[in-house]
C-alpha cells in the first residue's frame, strides 16, 4: 500500500471519486457528486461510525416513526448514507451473512427517498435525495469502485477475497490490485487449472 499526498482529505476523494465515475459511466449531477465526496469524506474520519448496529429494517421503520421532522429527516439521511456507504466498502459483510443485496440497497432507496420526500413542496421534489435514491446501485457500484482503489490487501486472506471478488465482477480494477500483488487473475476454460 503506498502513501498518497492530498490538499486535504475531501480533494483526495474528489480525484479518487470522478476516476471511479469514470471507470463505471456514471454521470452524476454536480450536486450529487459533491454529496457522495462529503459521504466518503465522513467515514474516513475514525470517529464516524457507521449507523448499522440494529437491522435495516428496524433502523428504517425507527427513523420513519420519528416526530421531530427534523431529527426524521437526519435520520433518514444518515441511515442512507450509511447503507451507501457499507454496501460499497463491505458489500462482502452482507453477503457472508446471507443477507441479499437487493433488500439492503431497498433500505437505503427508502431512507433517501422518505429524506427527499420530506422536503418536496407540492410541485417541487428534491432533486439530490431523489437522485440519491433512484440510482442508489450506480452510486453503490461507484463505492464499490472507490474501495477497490483506495483499500489494501495485504494478507492471503485478503488477497483470496480480493480474487474471488474479481472472478464474480471480472473488474479491471480488481485485477489490476491482483497484478500489483504479484498474481495473475486467469479463467479456467475446463475444470481447475
Amino acid at each position: 500500500m503506498s502513501i498518497v499526498a492530498a490538499d486535504s482529505i475531501t480533494s483526495f476523494f474528489d480525484e479518487v471519486l470522478e476516476d471511479a465515475l469514470k471507470a463505471k459511466r456514471v454521470e452524476p449531477s454536480q450536486g450529487a457528486a459533491r454529496y457522495l465526496v462529503g459521504v466518503l469524506t465522513d467515514y474516513a474520519h475514525p470517529d464516524q461510525g457507521l449507523t448499522l448496529g440494529k437491522p435495516l429494517a428496524l433502523a428504517l421503520q425507527e427513523a420513519l416513526v420519528t416526530s421531530e421532522p427534523a431529527e426524521r429527516f437526519n435520520r433518514l439521511r444518515q441511515l442512507g448514507d450509511a447503507i451507501l456507504y457499507a454496501s460499497g466498502f463491505f458489500a462482502e459483510h452482507f453477503s457472508s451473512r446471507g443477507i441479499e443485496t437487493r433488500y439492503v440497497a431497498s433500505i437505503g432507496v427508502r431512507a433517501y427517498g422518505s429524506a427527499g420526500a420530506m422536503l418536496s413542496t407540492g410541485t417541487t421534489k428534491s432533486t439530490l435525495f431523489d437522485e440519491l435514491a433512484s440510482r442508489f446501485d450506480e452510486f453503490s457500484m461507484v463505492f464499490c469502485e472507490v474501495a477497490e482503489r483506495t483499500l489494501g490487501h495485504q494478507t492471503s486472506r485478503d488477497l483470496v477475497k480480493l480474487y474471488e471478488r474479481w472472478l464474480k465482477t471480472g473488474s479491471d480494477t480488481v485485477a489490476g490490485a491482483l497484478v500489483e500483488q504479484g498474481i495473475f487473475p486467469t479463467r479456467a476454460t475446463k475444470g481447475v487449472q
